[in-house]
């Protein structure tokens, strides 16, 4: 039977020195020789879906703290073991209780670069994003939960890119089943209903310049006039109704709607669009996806 000296317990009075600190092994920073496989740069290399609470600042003044979901990533060239994952953490910490601006994300990529000493660096904020919806007669009102991600690279140049993810969800009343209810009715007096269904469109736009969230719920609103409601009576989903009536649209004219409000605003540079009507007549779904189509760009 082998013994050791070694101590099998943990002293919590043990008080790490800097020449301590000098001893550790750091293997993440070790020679070529300790590279596995094959020794070439790898594109991202990172951490995923990290949490955190950050403030965001709403159009009105207000001030919302959000639990947000962080990956962050650099690039590793060939020639190097690996990356000390938690200086990640540790650059994005240092903005934890400052209020959200959008260049922040300029900030903590720059500052992944410098740490991390890469090349280039790859940040993405996932959240739900809270807005107030007041109901269509009634006059209440209830929170709407939008999914957000701002996404943002930075490469070696220092050129920086800036997206948003949001996903918006609306009811799509189709045309055909509300003409086809109304031939119903009038040839041979049958009730009929057509048929509607939740739809969501999932946006992925590139911007040149800030756009709020709100901004973009709104151009959504504006697209497509049907978005599901929060707070209901009976006065409210009359009105939902007739608004799906006025509004009725195929997927295709969902995504040309949309195109059209991002297509013209000033501050986004390029976009691409997937709706999916989630159908009640039929056991799969309607899809349809477009894009700004610029040379290499979203598609």
């Amino acid at each position: 039977m082998i013994t050791t000296n070694i101590k099998r317990y943990y002293d919590p009075t043990f008080v790490v020195t800097d020449n301590y600190k000098k001893t550790l092994p750091d293997l993440q920073n070790g020679p070529a020789s300790l590279i596995e496989g094959a020794n070439v740069p790898i594109q991202q290399v990172g951490i995923s879906n990290f949490k955190l609470p950050l403030k965001f600042p709403t159009s009105d003044g207000q001030l919302l703290t959000l639990e947000v979901s962080v990956d962050g990533y650099v690039s590793l060239d060939a020639g190097k073991k690996g990356i000390n994952m938690s200086r990640i953490m540790r650059s994005f910490y240092k903005f934890k209780d400052d209020v959200f601006h959008p260049d922040v994300l300029e900030y903590i990529l720059k500052m992944y670069k410098n740490d991390l000493d890469s090349k280039e660096s790859y940040l993405k904020l996932t959240f739900n994003y809270p807005m107030l919806q007041e109901s269509l007669r009634s006059g209440l009102s209830g929170y709407q939960y939008y999914s957000v991600a701002l996404e943002a690279s930075m490469d070696a140049q220092d050129t920086i890119r800036r997206f948003m993810h949001l996903d918006f969800e609306y009811s799509s009343a189709c045309p055909c089943s509300y003409e086809l209810a109304e031939h119903a009715r009038e040839s041979r007096e049958v009730a009929s209903i057509p048929h509607s269904q939740r739809s969501v469109a999932y946006l992925t736009v590139e911007m040149s310049d800030h756009v709020s969230i709100e901004e973009m719920v709104e151009i959504c609103r504006d697209a497509l006039k049907t978005e599901t409601q929060v707070m209901v009576k009976r006065e409210d989903e009359q009105a939902f109704a007739e608004l799906n009536g006025a509004y009725q649209k195929f997927v295709e004219d969902a995504a040309r709607l949309i195109f059209d409000k991002l297509d013209s605003h000033v501050s986004i540079r390029d976009f691409v669009v997937r709706c999916s009507h989630m159908e009640s007549l039929h056991s799969h779904d309607a899809v349809s996806r477009i894009c700004k189509g610029i040379p290499c760009g979203l598609r």
